[in-house]
């Protein structure tokens, strides 16, 4: 096996995959920015990503973004730039069904905090972004416990990720 096969092979570190996960909520506030600004004029409101037909139309929007990119190359734009890919546990690409599941349970990375702070009584911005945080935190951790440190969501949809390096000429 080659050094090129065997880091194919490798599962990619916690470090590069959150940094990439960084990344793309970079480049997720500018789908967003632009979600909101159609969901806004199509509803004549300048605060329409607010009511809850604005917030559905940016999660569908997001969900768009995440299938069509996973089913087509396995890569967002960030997964991309960071060498990543996603496959099925057979190293195929990903079906439009477990895509969109992935893109479902991807929510567990914060989901379980909104609604601890929400339990909590948190009301604070401050309070809240602390609650994210340390959610996202453990839930990072939590891959230290799978066998190829993959995330739980993609341990329940059966998908992972993988190092994907860039074809040499």
């Amino acid at each position: 096996m080659t050094a090129h096969a065997r880091m194919e092979a490798a599962p990619p570190g916690l470090a590069r995959r959150f940094a990439a996960f960084l990344y793309e909520g970079v480049l997720l506030f500018g789908v967003l920015f632009a979600a909101g600004i159609v969901i806004s004029v199509l509803m004549r409101r300048v605060d329409a990503v607010r009511d809850p037909i604005g917030g559905i139309f940016l999660f569908i929007v997001l969900g768009l973004y995440f299938v069509r990119f996973w089913t087509r190359t396995g890569q967002t734009l960030a997964m991309k730039t960071w060498h990543l890919r996603v496959v099925d546990i057979s190293g195929q690409p990903l079906g439009v069904g477990r895509a969109v599941l992935r893109y479902l349970l991807a929510y567990l990375w914060f989901l379980p905090a909104l609604v601890s702070a929400w339990a909590a009584g948190l009301h604070s911005g401050a309070a809240i972004f602390g609650s994210v945080v340390a959610g996202v935190l453990a839930y990072l951790l939590i891959a230290r416990l799978h066998p190829q440190r993959q995330f739980l969501h993609d341990a329940i949809c059966g998908s992972r990720v993988i190092t994907q390096l860039p074809q040499r000429p």
